[in-house]
């Protein structure tokens, strides 16, 4: 698990300026609400099918488990996203591979290793989906960018309005899904101890990013405890 995220005295300055409160997204609504997982894959997690393997990031299912359950139980929805390369993606975002082909031989398997029907494609055999659970299949870093997936369609037609984005790697694919989500005007949340990276530094680089203009940085355990209490506000009106 990565450290713990300290949020410097000048950017959190800068958000009470800002928004008048440290929390900007802590009265969402769970039941209009997605918890969106990002490439939680064995091309990431399981080493001998990495197409690029973040050691950090099977640490974090646990949480995102737990986050799941919690929101099912308030009435929202949970939506696994696939990183997916195949002929389409190859064409349609030829130069991203053209930067990533200086050794031939391992760009073609990490490519192999996320395509449909490979094991690395397949999400990690730990997680806990349900029936009631979305897939989606991802064809850029963010799921929400146009050509990438039909994520934003599944999300109006759910009536979200909020997303809390897990998974890997947290400044690539989860960073990219958070930044669009917010332009599309979605109230966006990173989950600290539910996102990997590679290390610290990126992990933390990113969160911060994220709270300073995007939107908020919870931990699982601050959102389940907000899920329970804003559920039970919602009852009691």
């Amino acid at each position: 698990m990565h450290s713990k995220l300290e949020i410097p005295q000048e950017i959190m300055d800068r958000v009470l300026e800002r928004r008048g409160t440290a929390h900007i997204h802590a009265d969402f609504n769970p039941a209009t609400t997605a918890l969106i997982v990002v490439d939680l894959q064995n091309a990431f997690m399981v080493e001998e099918h990495a197409a690029a393997y973040v050691p950090e990031a099977v640490s974090i299912v646990p949480n995102v488990n737990k986050l799941a359950a919690a929101l099912r139980a308030a009435g929202g929805t949970v939506f696994w996203v696939r990183n997916t390369i195949d002929d389409q993606t190859r064409t349609e975002w030829s130069h991203w591979f053209d930067m990533s082909s200086h050794d031939p031989e391992k760009a073609a398997t990490r490519q192999a290793n996320m395509h449909w029907g490979a094991i690395g494609h397949e999400l990690h055999p730990d997680l806990d989906y349900q029936p009631t659970d979305v897939t989606v299949y991802k064809r850029r870093f963010s799921a929400l960018i146009q050509g990438s997936s039909d994520l934003a369609d599944k999300l109006r037609a759910s009536g979200i309005d909020t997303v809390l984005i897990t998974g890997t790697v947290t400044n690539v694919c989860c960073e990219s899904t958070a930044r669009d989500a917010m332009m599309l005007n979605y109230k966006t949340i990173m989950v600290e101890d539910a996102n990997a990276a590679m290390t610290d530094r990126e992990h933390h680089a990113s969160l911060l990013s994220i709270y300073a203009t995007f939107g908020d940085v919870f931990t699982t355990d601050e959102l389940v405890a907000l899920m329970q209490k804003n559920t039970a506000l919602a009852a009691a009106e």
